[in-house]
């Protein structure tokens, strides 16, 4: 990738990548012709007892705890397993609901109800990945698109650790997790508009640099494309089940409409992110991404954390399901919207 601030000032060839990405760091290689990294190998090597963002997972040594401040985690222990999910609650309007208590709460884990140990209401600081598609189609795009990203990050939590990477067929990390608006801004404008799309490797080693953040246990990812993936090594598959194990992020992506992106790249878009209990947006103009980018904001700033103790602790071979209801006087038909299920760590490889 291209370097951040504090990397050196040259793109970083294929040999020395592979080390700095074994080393845990985010890179890409230097030109298009160079190998592809599709299993980025620090993603390979994340431990079995990671933090998920809405599924994570910790053993001996736990990075998340029950009522920490991670908004869509799920936390394992190898004595006392236990679950913790960040829900966003929205009625018939798709209006947050952010009032409601511990008794509104349902969680079902593989068909069977859950007991809930722990509740908590609060906005926390995020680690947040900001995803932007930089190749030729969105060269007419990427001013408005950029203003729309500094307009959510704007309006997010000033603790958040924000990085963006921009990409085509090869992906650069054109700005490390900083706070600073203005550092982000100058990130957004290192604009090439070239090549193909390279759409599930991006993500995939966004959210393994999500995962190497260890001040905050929040994970988000913001995608915004106007194509579907036509050059990654990654699979959608292969992506849609590296985000769900552990410190996975939650996906929200914005699809802009257009000749590049047909059927097939909206469901794609749609099942990376609702897996994840995040949102996959269509808007009909560019100029909705603006509202798009504050909703995702207000949205990341206004989740529940809830943990449970799965009843049987023993039996997890496989995907485990979740679904979570709500259900309070006054309110109508509520809407939860969180991870659909996690890959326990055992089962991972």
């Amino acid at each position: 990738m291209r370097p951040a601030a504090s990397w050196c000032s040259i793109r970083i060839p294929s040999a020395l990548l592979v080390a700095i990405l074994i080393s845990g760091a985010f890179a890409q290689t230097t030109a298009p012709s160079s190998p592809r990294v599709s299993s980025n190998p620090s993603a390979q090597q994340m431990p079995a007892n990671s933090p998920d963002s809405q599924t994570s997972v910790t053993g001996q040594q736990p990075t998340a705890q029950p009522g920490s401040n991670d908004d869509s985690m799920f936390v394992f222990k190898k004595q006392v397993e236990e679950v913790v999910l960040h829900a966003t609650v929205v009625d018939d309007n798709l209006h947050l609901i952010t009032g409601l208590d511990r008794a509104a709460f349902t969680v079902i884990e593989d068909g069977k109800p859950q007991t809930i140990t722990s509740f908590r209401r609060e906005d926390v600081p995020v680690a947040i990945g900001i995803v932007v598609d930089n190749s030729g189609s969105m060269r007419d795009k990427r001013s408005q698109v950029n203003q729309a990203v500094l307009n959510l990050i704007r309006a997010s939590n000033p603790k958040d650790e924000i990085f963006v990477v921009n990409f085509s067929q090869n992906y650069y990390l054109d700005q490390d997790f900083t706070s600073d608006a203005n550092l982000l801004q100058t990130a957004l404008h290192q604009v090439s508009s070239a090549g193909s799309t390279a759409l599930y490797d991006a993500i995939v080693a966004s959210a393994v640099h999500l995962k190497n953040n260890p001040h905050l246990d929040k994970k988000v990812l913001l995608v915004i494309t106007d194509g579907q993936d036509n050059m990654s090594q990654e699979t959608l598959e292969e992506a849609s089940r590296k985000l769900k194990q552990a410190n996975g992020p939650t996906i929200y992506a914005v699809g802009l409409l257009g000749s590049g992106l047909q059927r097939k790249g909206r469901e794609a878009l749609q099942d990376l992110a609702e897996g994840t209990g995040g949102v996959a947006y269509f808007p009909e103009s560019l100029d909705q991404v603006d509202n798009i980018t504050r909703t995702v904001a207000h949205d990341i700033r206004s989740q529940y954390m809830i943990a449970y103790k799965p009843r049987n602790q023993n039996a997890r071979p496989g995907y485990q399901s979740v679904r979570m209801e709500a259900n309070a006087p006054g309110y109508g038909k509520l809407t939860v919207r969180t991870r659909t299920g996690y890959y326990p760590p055992e089962s991972a490889h």
